[in-house]
């Protein structure tokens, strides 16, 4: 017999999701598409792509951008991490996405709260859905290759 209640009591939330997207795109320098375009692959860019791997497996991926799933970049950027990428120490722009431009958004937001500058921080409207949709470069998802065996 379960102990678990029939009904379902919701704790109201303060603070919507949606509310918090809205708010980080008042902060956040946000590029359309053809403004991601116009930097993928210049000097000092890096696109960072937020989205699940598995995201990345059925839909492909920005060519040359780096992965870092949302869950953790906060300990990737942080250099007193043990996670720390060293990428995120280098004098670059990054360029956030995810599939609907709604966790790049917080993301990028995130980063300014952790100290990056401004000018070093953009996400992309709508995400991997509108670049997919304009025509922007996507490519298949490079499988790893399987750890050898000890």
């Amino acid at each position: 017999m379960s102990t678990f209640p029939t009904t379902v009591r919701r704790m109201p939330a303060k603070k919507r999701a949606l509310d918090m997207v809205a708010e980080a795109n008042t902060r956040v320098r946000t590029y359309s598409v053809s403004e991601a375009q116009e930097r993928l692959g210049a000097d000092g860019v890096t696109f960072v792509d937020l989205r699940d791997p598995r995201e990345l497996e059925r839909d492909g991926v920005v060519p040359g951008a780096f992965h870092a799933t949302r869950g953790m970049l906060e300990f990737w950027v942080d250099p007193h991490s043990p996670y720390y990428k060293p990428v995120f120490g280098e004098d670059r722009e990054f360029v956030l996405f995810c599939g609907g431009g709604w966790r790049s958004a917080l993301a990028a937001s995130t980063l300014l709260d952790m100290g990056f500058a401004h000018d070093k921080i953009a996400h992309i409207d709508g995400g991997f859905t509108e670049w997919k949709k304009a025509g922007a470069p996507v490519e298949a998802q490079k499988l790893r290759e399987p750890k050898p065996e000890k």
